[in-house]
């Protein structure tokens, strides 16, 4: 078996893990940003074989330059999407801040009581 075979080359900007839903930059985000074993990543991806993410690793090893900028693409389009997000949030998440706003009022008057 390649190394290669372990994957779906969706898009370029779209690699998973074959048989998952699992992008390999959720890895690798936790292998490379977080510090996590690949038992760890394992245990938080119950769907993933240890084969899997171990393959996932050396796949990142293999091609640092490639895969790099495919994960430091991901990291960059999260960021600028949640920004937007926090400048822009959605009438759901409008409604809950103010429930939660209402909360902390009452909480801290039956403090002040």
């Amino acid at each position: 078996m390649q190394l290669e075979d372990y994957f779906e080359f969706l898009t370029p900007e779209d690699i998973r893990i074959k048989g998952t839903r699992v992008g390999i930059e959720h890895v690798l985000y936790e292998y490379i940003h977080c510090g996590k074993t690949p038992e760890a990543i394992a245990q938080k991806f119950r769907t993933l074989t240890m084969a899997q993410v171990y393959a996932t690793i050396l796949y990142y090893l293999e091609n640092q330059e490639t895969v790099g900028k495919y994960v430091g693409g991901w990291l960059e389009y999260c960021l600028k999407a949640e920004a937007e997000y926090d400048r822009n949030p959605s009438p759901f998440v409008l409604k809950m801040r103010q429930i939660k706003e209402k909360k902390n009022t009452f909480t801290q008057l039956d403090r002040v009581h």
